[in-house]
């Protein structure tokens, strides 16, 4: 019978865990010095369209403590941070892009939703002591071939840039886009149902 409970509890345990894992949080929350410059609150992005109401990034915990250790790893091993520009996106927004951009190597299908509706993508760039980004060859959302990973039109310095941020997120659980420079699934995104709950 003791064994029955204990076995019971584990049980209960484990599923409270994951059920804490998947919860949407700011990040703010999880790791403030991570620099926040949410496009979609303004007009400054390729909608010209102010698509969110707060200029706050929201993703599952666990990909929040994830990001957070990444952005550890930058600091004491590059003295560099990581911005971020998007996380979660809900499903409305992702109708309106799609609506200016069905191009599925820049936006998602919101017929089959985007990694962001889940929670579990990041557009991310890095940046100095004082705030610079490194140059990564185009701003961003620059939907052009300029903005995949392996362009050939870009430095060696903006590919060594690309690269440096490219493997600290992958050494994290972040899987990257190879037509965005900038985006980035994390790695247990099949877990997450497709959210379309407003930002506030």
């Amino acid at each position: 019978m003791k064994k029955v409970i204990f076995t019971l509890f584990v049980f209960t345990y484990i599923s409270l865990l994951a059920q804490e894992d998947t919860l949407i949080v700011p990040l703010k929350l999880i790791d403030s010095t991570i620099v926040q410059d949410v496009r979609y609150a303004t007009t400054n992005n390729f909608t010209k369209q102010i698509l969110y109401p707060s200029a706050k990034v929201f993703l599952r915990k666990i990909a929040a403590e994830h990001l957070t250790q990444a952005n550890e790893y930058f600091k004491k091993n590059h003295n560099l941070r990581i911005k971020i520009f998007d996380g979660y996106r809900p499903l409305f927004v992702q109708k309106i892009m799609w609506a200016i951009l069905p191009d599925e190597r820049y936006v998602a299908n919101p017929a089959k939703g985007s990694r962001h509706n889940r929670g579990a993508a990041v557009d991310v760039t890095l940046i100095d002591t004082v705030g610079n980004e490194l140059d990564m060859g185009t701003p961003y959302d620059d939907f052009t071939e300029r903005a995949s990973f392996a362009s050939k039109d870009v430095s060696e310095k903006v590919y060594a840039n690309r690269k440096l941020l490219r493997e600290g997120m992958i050494m994290f659980g972040f899987v990257p886009l190879e037509s965005e420079w900038w985006h980035f699934d994390f790695k247990d995104w099949k877990r997450f149902g497709i959210l379309d709950t407003g930002i506030n």
